[in-house]
């Protein structure tokens, strides 16, 4: 089968323009005009990637990530008509891994696209397993756990998390990161970066607020503690 994108979108001229984008690129496009009808479609058949509207009627594009978040650890891009701080902060901690300003370009939503596709089909470090006290990381096998309990990791977050444990100690800058997990050379904002590390120290720490592996050196950037 080929890769299938869901879009959410109520306003029809943006709908279309990006439907006939995507199907130029080869993909299958499944449409949804408001909240609830995407997680219905979702449900019943999931997408490869999902790109959603902040402001949509009746559910917004916030709760509609959330619920499809519950479901499945698909790649999620969140459009906002603004580049408000707030909205894009909003977006990414309801569990997006990353969000386009309109308006865009359709080259720069199928090149994002593409770059999801490619991270979420290879995070082959080529170890087979990395040990840190009690945190315990298997890349071939796409698993975290803490003390045994497992731990669940949207793709972006495990790519996030691989990268710092395979080169434990040394120090990542927010744009090293951007490189190294989601492959953006281009419009880079050091914000993604920023709330994975948050949300990722939610799931991995014992104390996020006091973290143990995925540290702050200030002024520089972050590592994980080996």
């Amino acid at each position: 089968m080929g890769t299938r994108i869901l879009t959410v979108e109520d306003d029809e001229r943006i709908r279309t323009s990006v439907k006939l984008a995507l199907e130029d690129e080869g993909w299958e496009v499944s449409e949804a005009t408001n909240g609830e009808d995407a997680i219905a479609s979702f449900a019943r058949q999931p997408s490869d990637v999902v790109l959603i509207d902040i402001m949509l009627p009746g559910i917004d594009g916030f709760d509609v990530c959330r619920a499809i978040r519950r479901l499945s650890d698909v790649p999620i891009i969140m459009v906002t008509a603004r580049a408000d701080t707030h909205d894009v902060v909003a977006g990414l901690e309801a569990g997006a891994d990353d969000y386009l300003t309109k308006p865009f370009v359709p080259k720069e939503l199928s090149a994002r696209i593409r770059a999801m596709l490619r991270r979420a089909r290879s995070a082959d470090t080529g170890v087979t397993r990395m040990r840190f006290a009690d945190l315990e990381i298997v890349p071939q096998e796409g698993t975290v756990t803490r003390g045994g309990e497992p731990i669940h990791l949207t793709k972006t977050e495990f790519r996030l998390l691989v990268e710092l444990a395979a080169n434990a100690g040394r120090v990542f800058s927010r744009e090293a990161l951007l490189e190294k997990v989601w492959g953006h050379d281009y419009f880079g904002d050091g914000r993604l970066v920023d709330v994975h590390i948050r949300r990722l120290r939610t799931k991995v720490e014992a104390d996020p607020a006091e973290p143990r592996y995925v540290v702050t050196v200030r002024g520089l950037g972050y590592k994980l503690q080996p």
